[in-house]
């Protein structure tokens, strides 16, 4: 059989194929992705929703096709869900955004809209990836509505059952 290794140095010697010296292998920083006029970009996707989202840095104002984002979506449920990754990040105010999404409904919009926010937050400043990756804001929510089967009434409703 192979010898005994005594030590973790023999291990890694024996694992390296070099006696004593190890190699440690780090990723380079990531840098940020700006465009000529200071801005960054992301496409986000919720459901059948498509956002494409600018940030820059400014005010805090934020326009959805448009329109201001209060008035795009009235309810405060959904403007809290389009705030959450500043809140997050903590950069409340510190960014304007310019997005337009199409398909799907106001819920799945939003969604996207909070996806591609927080994309092209971390690709302005990539410091705030790991808040944003933590609160699970960079990952797409890949829940979509089941397609009908054929010989069932819905996806999985069954057409109704007749005796005689």
């Amino acid at each position: 059989m192979a010898e005994e290794i005594k030590s973790l140095d023999e291990l890694n010697s024996v694992v390296e194929g070099t006696e004593g010296e190890t190699v440690i292998e780090t990723s380079a920083p990531r840098e940020p992705v700006r465009d000529e006029l200071g801005r960054s970009y992301a496409t986000g996707k919720r459901k059948d929703a498509v956002a494409r989202v600018w940030i820059k840095p400014g005010s805090g104002k934020v326009t959805v096709n448009g329109k201001e984002m209060d008035k795009y979506f009235a309810r405060p449920v959904l403007q809290m869900i389009l705030r959450q990754p500043f809140t997050v990040a903590g950069v409340e105010g510190e960014f304007d955004v310019m997005a337009t999404v199409v398909g799907g409904g106001l819920s799945g919009q939003a969604g996207a809209v909070k996806h591609g926010i927080s994309k092209a937050l971390q690709l302005y400043e990539p410091s705030l990836r790991p808040a944003l990756k933590a609160a699970g804001f960079l990952t797409r929510d890949s829940r979509v509505v089941e397609r009908k089967k054929y010989g069932r009434a819905k996806a999985r409703r069954s057409f109704q059952f007749s005796k005689r």
